[in-house]
């Protein structure tokens, strides 16, 4: 559960992003992922806002320097754009497995991962990850801290 150091050095080093730029850059890539492309309407779909909205922070992605806009072949995501996602991504698989590994119920940990990936400084989920290795390794340590579901 060793975390890309790329992908970490883009969070501690790079240019400051917003959560919203960090969540469209997320929602984006794994578009890219699952589709093979990106297109507005799809991301207005997947967040559950409006195409101009979309639209507006497409093109502060793009002067950011973060997207491209291809024709038919919708965002793609620069390289800058891709390690910034790649470590979103990995932020929100390593707080998913914590929460899980501490028993918090799914419905709970979509939510509970969503509010926190943003506002962790690198050496906390630093931390998270070597405290998940070691959950993940001794069940014994797992039981005892584990959530009792009500």
């Amino acid at each position: 559960m060793k975390a890309n150091p790329r992908s970490s050095q883009a969070i501690k080093s790079g240019k400051k992003s917003s959560s919203a730029v960090e969540d469209y850059l997320e929602r984006i890539q794994e578009l890219i992922e699952s589709k093979g492309y990106a297109r507005s309407v799809d991301i207005a779909s997947s967040l559950g806002i409006s195409q101009a909205s979309v639209t507006n922070m497409v093109k502060r992605l793009d002067c950011e320097g973060y997207v491209k806009h291809e024709r038919y072949r919708g965002l793609v995501l620069t390289e800058e754009g891709r390690i910034i996602a790649r470590a979103i991504s990995e932020r929100h698989r390593i707080l998913t497995a914590f929460l899980r590994l501490l028993g918090v119920s799914e419905e709970e940990v979509e939510s509970d991962v969503e509010g926190m990936e943003h506002h962790l400084s690198p050496s906390t989920l630093s931390a998270i990850e070597v405290l998940c290795s070691e959950l993940s390794s001794n069940g014994e340590l797992r039981d005892k801290i584990r959530i009792q579901q009500v």
